[in-house]
């Protein structure tokens, strides 16, 4: 029988739940646990904390739940990578060696360095932001390259038992696994397109086995939900599928919504190891709670690191309340904007500058759906009021102001949420590209230091070109909603969001395709785009029957810089799957 690889993720973010590593470790017959920690939103508060306190800086959930767990991970021979080491690896290592010593479990543990270039930064000063071109701010908190798998592949070749890096790309933690296990080339790039697609499958853990799916009716006991396996073989191809017995859902459609999920140019998804085309990929179901992946094709990657690094800019400070009864809307409106233009007022006599930035939502009247909303007559509104200023003094008289409205203003105004609300540092991202050579990376293994070398760099291959998809055949004399059609999920990468939109038959994705046009996409979501930097674009994925949009700047400013109360467009899918959708009347009476 050819040997396959066989990986589970118990974690997509810090602070995802305790229970998938040890549903895992206990039942998933694991070749490799591995977790992912950092969205880009999380290195931004990652560098917060460490501002605070000096050893702080990595997930530290991920020593808490894995300390229980490391006798068994012995005993099974599991090997464990993870990118919890987030701006701090090396606090990480030494927080789980204190573990592994308590426990008198003689596990090896190497960390991953090079991809912190703070030391750096007085040299990258010409660098600019890849997006809009702003050069690099004069203070920034962290900087750390987004690395690949090379450096993960040379720790488990000598000999690690559990491997931790800082900010590697969210699939390397998988695709170093399989690159170790079957001695590929680092140009076979078919091969590491689909370990990459394996990794983005499984990175987000229960995203792609129910959660956060369209369907969500259809998906068992979240109580218990499973997380993600993949049964990988040396040609690449490879399975999804949980622990037996878990709750929720492997579907070709649940995956398919992973397939999209976060990403921009399905045929040029660029990482630092290949370029990743996605475009072909096929999901086929296999059983009850498996999907088959195959069709990822590779390019050689460039000769460039991404960036990320965090700069403070100003304060930011977050009030919310609840305000009740006949008017509710029309209330909160008025005691929002009066709240605003009191403090307004303030800072003005004390000679201090305006607000830099006011967001005012008011949580169930769909103020999430701009012009789309509904709801004018609602009884019950939450408040909120997010503000951000230059001076912490000036929110700090803004928080102070927020209790006099219980009194002083409109009725039914309770629930002032948490007291009075506390001022944080507003911590911003700044993404740039550097060359590969910038970056030293080292492995150091139980306090001895190996250096690592990255594979030799090739010429760029061309990506694929662009296919536009199938036009209908027939009338339209009907419409349905979006959602009856196809299933969606959105995300974030910086200020953009993408909105991944699959067919659930393929003979529906002609019509979709015809209606939703970046236009169409422009118009029903014009109230996130930014105003002179939004625009909408799309692509169109054969191999799933699906379509990507990307949002340009519709998340005002993205992550923890952003004032709303979505700031990485989780719920735009959502608003999206109401968009009526012309169609025969015949595919119309087949779905009523």
């Amino acid at each position: 029988m050819s040997k396959t690889v066989r990986i589970g993720c118990a974690s997509a973010f810090w602070g995802d739940t305790c229970t998938a590593a040890a549903q895992l470790v206990h039942g998933g017959k694991l070749d490799y646990l591995v977790f992912d920690y950092l969205a880009e939103v999380t290195m931004s508060i990652l560098a917060a904390a460490r501002i605070k306190d000096p050893q702080a800086g990595y997930a530290t959930d991920f020593v808490e739940v894995l300390s229980p767990l490391l006798a068994e991970i012995q005993r099974q021979g599991i090997r464990v990578i993870s990118n919890a080491g987030g701006i701090h690896p090396q606090a990480c290592a030494a927080a789980l060696q204190a573990a592994c010593d308590a426990a008198q479990l003689p596990l090896k543990i190497a960390v991953l360095l090079g991809d912190d270039l703070q030391p750096q930064l007085k040299h990258l000063r010409g660098s600019v932001d890849m997006f809009n071109g702003a050069p690099l701010p004069p203070l920034c908190v962290s900087a750390n390259a987004y690395l690949g798998a090379p450096g993960i592949v040379r720790a488990l070749e000598l000999g690690a038992d559990i491997v931790i890096t800082g900010r590697v790309v969210d699939s390397a933690v998988v695709s170093a696994a399989l690159v170790h296990e079957f001695n590929w080339s680092w140009q076979d790039y078919d091969r590491l397109a689909q370990a990459a697609l394996a990794g983005h499958i499984i990175e987000c853990g229960a995203q792609c086995t129910g959660g956060n799916f369209t369907d969500w009716r259809d998906v068992p006991d979240y109580e218990h939900i499973g997380f993600p396996i993949v049964d990988v073989s040396a040609d690449g191809q490879f399975t999804v599928n949980k622990v037996a017995g878990s709750g929720g859902l492997i579907s070709e459609l649940s995956v398919a919504e992973q397939l999209l999920y976060e990403i921009g140019d399905p045929r040029a998804y660029l990482l630092p190891d290949v370029i990743c085309d996605f475009s072909q990929v096929k999901l086929q179901q296999q059983g009850k709670h498996s999907v088959r992946l195959h069709g990822a094709k590779g390019l050689p990657p460039t000769a460039q690191y991404k960036v990320s690094a965090t700069y403070p800019d100003g304060f930011r400070c977050t009030a919310s309340c609840l305000i009740a009864g006949i008017d509710a809307v029309a209330k909160a409106e008025r005691v929002a904007q009066a709240i605003i233009d009191k403090t307004s007022e303030l800072f003005s006599q004390r000679g201090w500058a305006p607000y830099t930035e006011v967001n005012i939502e008011l949580l169930g009247s769909e103020a999430t759906y701009g012009a789309h909303a509904r709801r004018r007559d609602c009884r019950e509104v939450v408040v909120k009021l997010a503000v951000r200023h230059p001076s912490k003094p000036a929110l700090v008289l803004f928080a102070r102001e927020i209790a006099q409205a219980a009194t002083g203003m409109a009725p039914g105004l309770t629930g002032i949420v948490g007291g009075r609300p506390t001022v944080y540092p507003l911590i911003r991202l700044f993404s740039f590209l550097i060359d590969k050579s910038s970056c030293e990376l080292a492995i150091d293994l139980q306090g001895e230091r190996h250096a690592c070398a990255l594979p030799a760099s090739h010429a760029l291959g061309t990506p694929a070109a662009a296919l536009e998809p199938p036009k209908p055949q027939g009338r339209a004399d009907a419409s349905v909603p979006l959602v009856k059609l196809a299933v969606a999920r959105s995300g974030d990468k910086g200020n953009h969001s993408n909105v991944g939109v699959i067919a659930r038959d393929p003979a529906y994705l002609p019509w979709i395709a015809e209606a939703l046009t970046p236009a169409v996409v422009v118009d029903w979501m014009g109230h996130v785009l930014d105003p002179v930097h939004g625009r909408v674009e799309r692509w169109y994925l054969p191999g799933s029957h699906s379509l990507n949009f990307l949002l340009e700047n519709a998340l005002g400013g993205g992550g923890i810089a952003s004032l709303r109360i979505d700031p990485q467009g989780k719920a735009f899918a959502q608003q999206l799957l109401e968009i009526p959708i012309a169609v025969p009347q015949h595919i119309a009476d087949q779905l009523t």
